[in-house]
């Protein structure tokens, strides 16, 4: 059974999670915090006793988990590597349009903001990433990739993702999503083409 405070501490999380994307890592305080997530006043400081980084660290822990779960499910669905690809692309434009490109990838702006200043919150950026990294290297090996090469493709689909989520907000338009999900899955289908006419 979850507790209230588990519940408040969750809450707090999600409301980081959520400016973080729409103003910033520094442009989210404290104070609009407790307001987004209707807290009690010195909830922060209870649940998280080392403050903004903290509750940064959750923030970004939390969208590891949602993006590895949507991984996981596009996995279970898609029939290949190549379909999970471009289905977990094709959620995240529709995540991306239907917010009127207010949300993105809260870990890249943490990284890009803070990673030289906190070495805390750029080793929770770091580990997110790899958190999608992995799971894309299983997808790719199952479908004949080695282990190196599998690891060194799911790098590239995930820093493409990154970067057009990123593009896709700075246009307000989803096409980059778009067409970063049709070159995936045309990347991930040659490759596994070619491996699979090499045997």
């Amino acid at each position: 059974m979850t507790s209230k405070g588990d519940l408040t501490r969750a809450r707090l999380a999600a409301s980081m999670l959520e400016l973080i994307q729409t103003s910033g890592y520094a442009g989210t305080g404290l104070n609009a915090v407790i307001e987004h997530a209707a807290a009690p006043k010195g909830s922060i400081y209870f649940h998280f006793p080392d403050g903004k980084e903290g509750l940064g660290v959750a923030a970004v822990e939390l969208a590891e988990a949602q993006f590895a779960a949507l991984i996981a499910e596009v996995a279970e669905t898609a029939g290949s590597a190549a379909g999970a690809a471009r289905a977990a692309i094709e959620a995240l434009a529709a995540i991306v349009g239907e917010s009127d490109f207010r949300l993105g990838c809260p870990v890249s702006v943490v990284t890009l903001e803070m990673g030289a200043e906190s070495e805390r919150l750029r080793q929770a950026c770091a580990a997110a990433f790899a958190s999608w990294i992995t799971p894309t290297t299983e997808l790719l090996v199952g479908s004949g990739l080695a282990e190196s090469e599998a690891r060194s493709l799911a790098t590239v689909v995930v820093s493409m993702i990154e970067g057009a989520v990123i593009v896709s907000r700075a246009t307000r338009s989803t096409e980059p999503l778009h067409a970063a999900a049709d070159v995936v899955a045309e990347l991930i289908e040659g490759r596994v083409a070619q491996v699979g006419g090499a045997r």
